[in-house]
């Protein structure tokens, strides 16, 4: 490989099939989910390693070039949690290319998909704490006359939203390139995807308040239902600024 001559995926997945030492290769980002690659989508390759092996491509770790981005990570690591929580939604929708372990590893990715009960209840509390607040600054800020405020809050409030629904579901929230196909293809359980993503555009493009709080109407319930009446309650008097007004 050379500067001008960059390593391509295909050559990439040939040299690992061909060397013992890889147990497992898999695509995460665009081009690990069908529909969603443009022409301008490289692949994000990460090659699994046998533990105490050196593969071929180990060389070649952390390679970035237009059309290939390379990961090489021994399967203990990769077993054991090492990758970054950031890295989860990537990892549960990711494409297995190959699977020397018995299955081990697409196990594994697989169960990315899913959040730890237990952490995502206080997680989700976090997440909707935050929306509240930023929702109700925006409708405060625009009942004031501060339309700029009101609009920034009201975009801010949105990535706690979709935080809190994802969460909610156990499920991690995907990244924002990939919310339209995540949610045509993957609803959420007490969600209408076309309704959600029509108001999520139109809140972050013009901060409607009336419209912020229609959403709120169908978040609290949910919310309270799944054992969140604290953090709803502690808001008080302010949760009336919350609801659709009347």
């Amino acid at each position: 490989m050379t500067e001008t001559q960059p390593l391509a995926y295909e050559d990439a997945v040939r040299i690992a099939e061909a060397d013992p030492a890889v147990v497992g290769l898999f695509l995460i980002g665009s081009q690990s989910m069908e529909g969603l690659p443009t022409e301008h989508s490289d692949h994000d390759l990460f090659v699994i390693t046998a533990e105490g092996e050196e593969a071929e491509l180990a060389r070649l770790h952390g390679m970035r070039s237009s059309t290939l981005d390379l990961n090489v990570v021994p399967l203990n690591d990769l077993l054991g949690d090492v990758l970054p929580e950031y890295t989860r939604y990537a990892l549960a929708r990711s494409r297995v290319v190959l699977d020397r372990t018995g299955g081990a590893i697409t196990e594994f990715l697989a169960a990315k998909g899913r959040l730890d009960e237990r952490k995502a209840f206080a997680d989700a509390a976090e997440h909707l704490d935050a929306y509240q607040n930023m929702l109700y600054r925006s409708v405060k800020n625009h009942r004031d006359g501060r339309a700029l405020a009101s609009r920034l809050e009201a975009a801010e409030s949105v990535g706690y939203l979709l935080n809190l629904l994802f969460t909610l579901e156990l499920r991690p929230r995907p990244y924002n390139k990939a919310l339209v196909w995540e949610l045509e293809r993957h609803p959420l359980r007490d969600w209408d995807s076309a309704a959600l993503l029509d108001a999520i555009s139109r809140i972050t493009a013009t901060g409607d308040t009336t419209l912020q709080r229609q959403v709120f109407a169908q978040v609290e319930p949910l919310a309270r239902n799944a054992g969140h009446e604290k953090t709803l309650d502690e808001w008080g008097d302010d949760l009336l600024l919350m609801r659709p007004a009347g």
